[in-house]
């Protein structure tokens, strides 16, 4: 068996010994269009992150019979034109709850506790040369009692609530499929959840229930110390609207790690506040843990051999 790995590089220092004890392994660091079609012509498996899995990639492949996205998500392949190929398409599901969850909260702690602020206040000398033993210029948000806004109530959304919980906070969330299986928090309508929440936090995946989801409209219904933060997908939240929010106080601060291009453009809107203070970026970094990363290469191994 022929295994290709296009985009390794995503998996940084992972051990993938139990893929390579499969088959034949080949890793590319990264793989343009035109050098995925080429690396794929002879290939079984194909394990690819990031790269566009359609009708070019797969006519370039005829022995192809497995592609395995090291990842949950999926947007990057044409899943309908794999099943009338008959190749069977598999994703890890559920290796990262617990890395984004803690990533999530990562950020909200920043952004409610000021954690960027006072470690830079102390760090550059303004506390050194402050007139008493605090900075009572700049307060921190106490969480409990407030309410956390959940965007999408999956796994990884009802591990955040689960630490909500914890700080004593209140939580709600929206349903973005339009079903409401959790009974353990009340479900509400997104603009519910939008007025009532003091931080909300995104947990869905992109399709069309969910770009563009938080625009101008949906941040000026928010409260104005509300924090919003996305470790879900890039485009739920319209940077341009987030960014043009920020700048204008309608909320109190935001946090992203998930954008519509990646990496980042320097020319974003994002990049280019007027008040940057008020926003925490990372690079797509909430599935990166090193327990994370083990669980999906453990995961790929085991979609190999199901699938094959």
């Amino acid at each position: 068996m022929k295994i290709v790995f296009l985009d390794a590089i995503t998996m940084g220092d992972t051990p993938l010994g139990e893929i390579e004890a499969l088959g034949e392994l080949t890793c590319y660091p990264s793989s343009t269009a035109d050098e995925a079609r080429e690396r794929v012509r002879d290939a079984d498996v194909a394990i690819l992150n990031k790269v566009i899995v359609d009708k070019a990639f797969l006519d370039a492949a005829p022995r192809l019979r497995l592609v395995c996205e090291a990842g949950t998500g999926i947007n990057n392949i044409d899943v309908d034109l794999c099943g009338q190929r008959g190749v069977i398409v598999r994703n890890v599901a559920a290796y990262s709850t617990d890395s984004v969850a803690q990533t999530a909260w990562m950020h909200i702690l920043n952004l409610a506790g000021r954690a960027f602020h006072y470690n830079a206040f102390v760090h550059d000398g303004s506390y050194s040369r402050n007139v008493v033993h605090v900075d009572y210029r700049h307060p921190f948000t106490e969480l409990a009692g407030k309410t956390l806004g959940i965007v999408g109530m999956g796994a990884i959304g009802g591990k955040v609530a689960e630490i909500a919980t914890a700080f004593g906070m209140k939580v709600i969330y929206f349903s973005t499929s339009g079903t409401s299986h959790c009974k353990d928090f009340p479900s509400v309508p997104i603009e519910a959840l939008l007025a009532e929440s003091d931080v909300i936090s995104i947990h869905a995946p992109y399709n069309e229930r969910t770009a563009g989801l938080i625009g101008y409209k949906q941040l000026q219904q928010m409260k104005r110390s509300a924090f919003l933060v996305n470790t879900g997908r890039g485009g739920i939240a319209v940077e341009e609207d987030l960014a043009r929010a920020l700048d204008e106080g309608l909320i109190a601060g935001a946090a992203l790690d998930v954008y519509v291009r990646e990496p980042l453009p320097e020319s974003s809107p994002l990049m280019n506040l007027k008040h940057p203070e008020r926003l925490l970026l990372s690079p797509h970094i909430a599935w990166y843990s090193s327990e994370a990363r083990a669980r999906l290469a453990h995961g790929i191994a085991e979609n190999i051999k199901e699938g094959w």
